[in-house]
């Protein structure tokens, strides 16, 4: 349990938070496509996926080692 909890940030608890807030926000108005959603979003922060996936929206750092050469601009009157 603690290596899963050692994994937690402060965004992450947010947003089970949040979908707690809208699970019983919906329960008390008697919504229940808000405690849906509220489900939806507190399960997210649980299996640690969000909308692309574990670190889907990261870019991949380029490896290549090729110096960008300077670009020369002349100015047209």
């Amino acid at each position: 349990m603690k290596a899963y909890l050692k994994t937690w940030n402060f965004m992450r608890v947010l947003r089970l938070a949040l979908g707690i807030i809208i699970i019983v926000q919906g329960v008390q108005a008697k919504e229940w496509l808000f405690v849906a959603l509220g489900g939806l979003f507190s399960l997210m922060p649980l299996l640690n996926i969000g909308c692309c996936g574990a670190s889907g929206c990261n870019t991949p750092v380029s490896k290549s080692s090729k110096k960008i050469e300077d670009i020369t601009y002349e100015e047209i009157k």
